[in-house]
């Protein structure tokens, strides 16, 4: 039995942990925002400006097997105050970005932003899982990552406000404010964990070797869990990347750019809705289950989307964010499952996978440039059966661990 006072203390840092997620979910999709901006801005066309998303993806890449490492060195706590100053790094630096009006130095501020939030993921999620009941491990990183949703559902809303309506060429000042704002919330949240790195209430990550174990590809439970999350990110980024020109078209709902991107809040607020729904489903059912039938759900819908016109087009592709809600934490937490020793090298790994985020919109961005839109989403549908197949195949994986 755990004492009342180690409850308490796991209430303290869950609170603190759902801060973060929070603010790091609002970091990210502002980007969303900053796309169809730039775009006009600097007349970019489709894979150009999807440079954004690459420039802050591609850091998952560089920087998740150092995160690991230095998660397995500095533990939970300090790694996560070294993610959250990193990440008030990057978003200063939208202030040169601002004030000399050039793309490469936004590409450079999201490069340096995604270093910090590669930390944060590597350190917080397997954090979430620790801290409680092992058997309700899904439930509650969905639930954590439901409040990273309800920062996704805002961001878009400050981002079309701020970002859409009052930004120009000549004043780009409107463009680095809700960084700036974030900014001072991750430095507070930084001296926070910090401070608390010796508090008896944070788990204590179990000894793991310090090098980087490719071994753990060989385990088939977690390739295909990296590639379901290597596609997963794709096909959420591209099309939160790509909402704002899409609902902007004639054929579709042909509204304004700032009107666009208001809707584009709906998208990620479907996934905050889901996330806390699915966290009470997946107390009940599950996962893999639950995984399966969200992505074809979403598969579905990105189809339905693709093709048909106006307000059904526009319906169909807003309420994927319903379906996208609980993949994210139920394929991390499916693909770290047992890993005992290995998790804090595990993690850094799984979260290379996130570097789908600048390839896979990336290529349907080219693929836009040439067969416009619609057709492009076929990129993201295939992404959703990837996934589907992952959770299907769950019971054949486990044994083939089980008895080699």
């Amino acid at each position: 039995m755990k004492s009342a006072s180690h409850h308490k203390g796991w209430s303290y840092w869950m609170k603190a942990v759902v801060a973060v997620f929070f603010c790091w979910g609002m970091s990210t999709v502002l980007i969303d925002s900053l796309v169809p901006k730039l775009k006009v801005l600097f007349s970019l066309g489709y894979a150009e400006v999807l440079l954004t998303q690459f420039s802050f993806f591609i850091g998952y890449l560089v920087f998740s097997v150092p995160a690991g490492q230095i998660l397995a060195r500095l533990g939970y706590a300090r790694s996560i105050a070294l993610g959250l100053a990193a990440a008030v790094s990057g978003c200063l630096l939208f202030i040169p970005a601002t004030e000399f009006r050039e793309f490469p130095w936004f590409l450079g501020a999201l490069f340096v932003l995604s270093a910090g939030i590669t930390l944060l993921q590597v350190s917080v999620n397997p954090l979430v899982m620790e801290l409680g009941d092992s058997g309700l491990a899904h439930s509650r990183l969905t639930l954590a990552q439901a409040f990273n949703s309800l920062g996704t559902t805002l961001g878009p809303l400050i981002g079309a406000a701020v970002i859409l309506r009052h930004a120009t060429f000549e004043n780009m000042d409107p463009m680095r404010w809700p960084f700036l704002g974030i900014a001072v919330i991750f430095g507070a949240l930084s001296l926070m964990f910090w401070k608390g790195q010796h508090s008896p209430d944070l788990p204590v990550l179990r000894e793991s070797p310090r090098g980087v174990d490719w071994q753990l590809f060989k385990k088939p439970r977690f390739a295909f869990g990296w590639s379901a999350l290597f596609v997963y990110v794709g096909a959420e980024v591209t099309l939160g990347s790509l909402m704002t020109s899409y609902l902007i078209q004639p054929q579709v709902l042909g509204v304004s750019a700032p009107v666009a991107g208001s809707l584009v809040s709906l998208y990620w607020g479907g996934a905050m809705m889901g996330r806390f729904m699915g966290s009470w489903v997946l107390s009940r059912l599950p996962a893999h289950q639950v995984l399966g039938g969200c992505a074809l759900g979403a598969a579905t819908l990105v189809l339905i989307s693709s093709l048909s016109h106006g307000h059904l087009a526009a319906g169909a592709l807003i309420s994927v964010g319903l379906c996208n809600s609980i993949m994210f934490p139920v394929i991390f937490s499916l693909t770290l499952e047992d890993l005992g020793g290995d998790t804090p090298q595990g993690s850094g790994l799984l979260c290379m996978a996130i570097v789908g985020g600048a390839l896979i919109p990336l290529l349907t961005g080219a693929l836009a440039d040439t067969w416009g839109l619609a057709r492009a989403f076929g990129v993201p549908v295939l992404c959703y059966f990837l996934i589907a197949s992952f959770a299907f195949l769950q019971k054949r994986m486990v044994r083939c661990e089980h008895h080699p």
